[in-house]
């Protein structure tokens, strides 16, 4: 039961993790290149239809994964693997949950409250794509090791 769990985290880490890395190495560069009134209306769409896609349920269910491979594995500590699940868990929570909470969502909260032809939202969008992407690849990193980490805990 413990392997399902952590597969599931880990496979679910992967999926995310793989989604972040298209963001970081050619969405978000692919934005970066058209006007930037354009840019911004295409990311202010991709927010909009990422919140209604299956991808919100799939992190939801990630987290909630990390959260009880934590918890299992300070429950079988000794047991071999355990410390890797935990770090799989809360590499997880802490890179990627907790960095989309506190640095993804504000950037792009602030954005969606922009009208896309305006002189702040044109201000403001070579600074949210370096930020955004800066910590997006932060998520990436943080998701793909968790996963990785997931695999190599069951393995043991």
């Amino acid at each position: 039961m413990i392997a399902v769990l952590t597969l599931a985290c880990s496979a679910g880490a992967a999926t995310i993790g793989g989604v972040f890395l298209g963001f970081s190495v050619f969405i978000m560069q692919s934005l970066a290149r058209l006007p930037a009134n354009q840019g911004i209306a295409a990311m202010q769409s991709i927010n909009v239809v990422v919140l209604e896609s299956r991808f919100v349920p799939l992190f939801v269910a990630t987290s909630s994964l990390s959260v009880a491979c934590l918890i299992v594995s300070c429950f079988f500590w000794t047991q071999p693997g355990s410390p890797l699940l935990f770090y799989c868990g809360a590499l997880f929570l802490v890179g990627s949950a907790l960095v989309t909470l506190a640095c993804n969502i504000p950037r792009n909260e602030k954005l969606e409250h922009m009208d896309a032809e305006s002189p702040e939202a044109l201000e403001y969008w070579p600074q949210y794509v370096r930020e955004w992407t800066f910590w997006n690849s932060v998520r990436t990193a943080a998701s793909l090791a968790s996963a990785a980490l997931g695999v190599l805990s069951v393995l043991r």
